[in-house]
């Protein structure tokens, strides 16, 4: 029997009735949201509300848009401090979501919305705290908290609106009632705040652990 055309094939896997091809505007799937501390120029601190990143070993990569303020913050001050709230935070972020840190506003967010507000701690009800290793401040309230140093920071071929940053951590901060033992986060108290395309969530029930769980 002859094979079926690679087309052939792809059209029938789209005629399944419990499927349908998509253009979604976003693809906000369901990340952790991100508070990320960069300096500003006159030493003060700005916080931005992120949901693009992901973690592997101490390497930490972040996508932002290159027309805010951390962006601009990192590529002079190559430290930033990954500030991770837990679901009872949603509203501080949401508070601090429609300002930038940037003046005057690009026109790009000024024509989303968006308005200047220099001081983020504020504006957003939190609270700063001083680092070990990196001169921008960490956020007191946020149950996880992670100093890093930027090590490359790249815009991709194929979009220009934002950058792909690679930090390295090198100190990690935890709420010591989210902890098990000297080392590890008690997963079944820590719940990170998850953006699931544009609105705010926490974890569902424990379903279980993978193999290599060291708890």
């Amino acid at each position: 029997m002859d094979q079926m055309n690679p087309i052939n094939q792809i059209n029938q896997m789209n005629l399944s009735p419990d499927m349908k091809t998509i253009n979604p505007s976003i693809l906000y799937y369901g990340t952790p949201v991100v508070l990320l501390n960069t300096l500003n120029e006159d030493g003060t601190v700005n916080i931005s509300p992120i949901s693009s990143s992901w973690a592997l070993g101490d390497c930490l990569v972040l996508g932002i848009g290159i027309t805010g303020k951390a962006f601009e913050n990192m590529k002079r001050h190559p430290e930033c401090v990954i500030n991770v709230p837990g679901p009872s935070m949603w509203e501080n972020v949401e508070r601090l979501a429609p300002y930038t840190g940037k003046n005057p506003v690009p026109a790009e967010k000024k024509q989303n919305g968006f308005t200047y507000q220099k001081d983020k701690y504020e504006i957003s009800g939190l609270t700063p705290i001083e680092s070990i290793r990196v001169k921008p401040t960490r956020i007191r309230e946020c149950p996880i908290q992670i100093e890093a140093e930027v090590r490359h920071i790249r815009i991709p071929d194929h979009v220009s609106y934002f950058a792909i940053v690679e930090t390295q951590a090198v100190q990690v901060h935890v709420h010591q009632n989210k902890l098990l033992g000297e080392n590890h986060i008690d997963p079944t108290k820590w719940s990170p705040l998850i953006y699931n395309f544009r609105h705010y969530f926490g974890l569902g029930d424990h379903l279980g652990k993978t193999f290599r769980s060291e708890t």
